[in-house]
């Protein structure tokens, strides 16, 4: 039985997501704020986090941080009432998998919690330890990131962008495909994150170099590759 850990400062909607995971066949842990959800995961562990974003004491971004330092590969659900694309991006850039805005339809987050299980819990495919492309190179045993011999700091999320988009080098990636592998999540055509993250990996990987390897295809997606 997979636990989740539900952290939520509003006693009527937790009581609510206890009471449907435990329907779902799910062992569930409730705190009422950061710091009591972070003491819970640190002392019982779960297979996934479902939080809210603004909690009493510690927020859900700081927790989400500190969950990640303790296990990088547990799934994170934001949920929350603040649905702006810099909001999206917070979370993201705080280690979450998934961002769900409020009112949200149970169902919706039942299956989101469902897929990000099976993916964790899906046997992983040996892949290369050196990814390339021209003088870019990614190391995935080391997770660096260097072109030209230099060294490239890049966010969790800018780095799983990059190792994606590499694994897809010379082929065009569309927005669902990258919300879907990197995200976890389905694409939400009224906010452009992906967009904003794509420019975060130009200017890091592109800009300085005279040849440029990450390229848009208008209608289609994006492109990494050192072909013209």
């Amino acid at each position: 039985m997979f636990r989740i850990l539900v952290v939520e400062d509003d006693a009527r909607v937790a009581a609510l997501l206890r009471q449907g995971l435990q329907e779902s066949g799910y062992d569930v842990l409730v705190a009422f704020d950061g710091e009591m959800g972070l003491k819970l995961f640190r002392g019982q562990g779960a297979d996934l986090v479902v939080s809210d974003v603004v909690l009493p004491g510690m927020g859900g971004f700081d927790m989400c941080k500190e969950i990640r330092k303790a296990d990088s590969r547990v799934p994170v659900i934001m949920l929350t009432a603040l649905g702006t694309t810099d909001d999206k991006l917070e979370g993201f850039d705080a280690g979450a998998d998934d961002y769900m805005v409020k009112p949200f339809d149970f169902r919706e987050l039942n299956a989101r919690i469902s897929a990000l299980l099976k993916r964790r819990s899906a046997v992983v495919e040996e892949k290369p330890q050196v990814l390339s492309c021209a003088d870019l190179e990614v190391n995935t045993a080391t997770k660096t990131v260097t072109r030209g011999g230099v060294p490239v700091r890049l966010t969790p999320k800018e780095y799983n962008l990059l190792v994606f988009m590499l694994e897809n080098k010379d082929r065009v990636v569309s927005r669902p495909d990258i919300a879907d592998k990197v995200w976890h999540t389905h694409f939400d055509t009224g906010t452009n994150f992906i967009d904003v993250y794509i420019n975060y990996l130009r200017k890091k990987i592109d800009r300085d170099f005279d040849l440029k390897l990450i390229h848009t295809r208008t209608g289609l997606g994006f492109i990494l590759t050192d072909k013209p």
